[in-house]
C-alpha cells in the first residue's frame, strides 16, 4: 500500500512548518525525506503517525485515511516510527524494552492473563522467542539482559529500532537512525534497513547523513521552508542546483 499525503499543513503558533506539502511513498521501496534544520521533516513524521494535528490536508495509507486518527490507532494499521531522540524505557531490561514492542501482536484476554492459562503461557513464551529473534537481527542478543540505560548511545538506538520492528510495521519511518553513530555503525545500520526493506517492509527515513541517504533510498524528497523543492532517484536529486543550494551543498562541504 501506497502513503500518500496530500497538501499538508501544520502550524505553530502561527508559523508555518509545512506549507502544503504533497508526496507520495510507494510500496516496497526506501524513500527519503531530507533537507535541512527546520524544513519540517520531522512535522511531517509527527502528523503522518498523528501526534500533531494538521490545519489542512489529507494523510492516506491504502484506503485507510490516517488524517484524525490516534497515533495507537495509526500503529495498529501497521505504520511505526522512532524518533529523533531515542525513546527507549531506561530501567527496563534489553529484552523487556523489546516486548513492549509485542503487546500489539498479543491476543491474550486479561481473564486468560490474570488465570494463567495455557494458552496464554504458550503465547509468551512465542513472543519471548520472537523478541529474541528481533535482539539477533539487530545485533544487540549479548545485551539482553542489560538494562537500556547502560547502553552505549549507538546500541540504543538499534534497541529502538528493535522496538519498532517488534510492532511488525508494513509502513516503518525511521527519524535520524544515523544520529550520534560511527561510520562503522551507519554501514551496519544501512546494513539492516535494506534487509527490512527485503523483507517486505516499506520504509520512511529522515537522515542527515547524505552518504547514508544516498546510499539506501530509492526515490528522494526534499524539504525546505515547509514546501517540497525537489523530488526523484538519488542521483537526479543530489544534481540538483536547488537542492545543493538549499541542503547538499553545505552538507558536501561538512563530509
Amino acid at each position: 500500500m501506497s502513503l500518500v499525503v496530500r497538501d499538508l499543513a501544520v502550524s505553530f503558533g502561527g508559523v508555518a512548518a509545512l506549507a502544503g506539502v504533497t508526496f507520495r511513498v510507494e510500496p516496497g521501496t526506501i524513500t527519503s525525506l531530507i533537507g535541512p534544520n527546520g524544513a519540517g521533516k520531522t512535522t511531517a513524521f509527527d502528523a503522518i503517525t498523528g501526534y500533531v494535528r494538521p490545519l489542512r490536508g489529507e494523510i492516506g495509507y491504502g484506503d485507510a485515511v490516517l488524517s484524525g486518527l490516534r497515533p495507537c490507532e495509526i500503529a495498529a494499521r501497521g505504520i511505526v516510527r522512532t524518533f529523533q531522540r531515542t525513546s527507549v524505557f531506561p530501567q527496563l531490561t534489553v529484552f523487556d524494552n523489546v516486548l513492549t514492542g509485542l503487546h500489539l501482536r498479543g491476543t491474550a484476554t486479561l481473564a486468560g492473563i490474570l488465570g494463567g492459562s495455557r494458552r496464554v503461557r504458550g503465547e509468551e513464551a512465542r513472543l519471548a522467542q520472537d523478541a529474541d529473534a528481533i535482539l539477533a537481527f539487530v545485533g544487540l542478543a549479548e545485551r539482553r539482559r542489560r538494562r537500556a540505560v547502560e547502553l552505549a548511545g549507538g546500541e540504543q538506538r538499534l534497541l529502538e529500532l528493535a522496538v519498532a520492528l517488534a510492532a511488525r510495521p508494513r509502513l516503518l519511518l525511521l527519524d535520524e537512525p544515523g544520529a550520534g553513530l560511527t561510520a562503522a555503525e551507519k554501514r551496519a545500520v544501512a546494513g539492516l534497513i535494506r534487509t527490512i526493506r527485503d523483507q517486505g517492509v516499506t520504509v520512511l527515513l529522515v537522515e542527515h547523513d547524505m552518504r547514508l541517504v544516498m546510499g539506501v533510498s530509492h526515490h528522494v524528497i526534499v524539504l525546505n521552508g515547509g514546501r517540497v523543492i525537489a523530488e526523484g532517484p538519488p542521483a537526479a536529486v543530489q544534481a540538483s542546483p536547488e537542492v545543493i543550494r538549499a541542503y547538499l551543498g553545505s552538507a558536501r562541504a561538512d563530509a
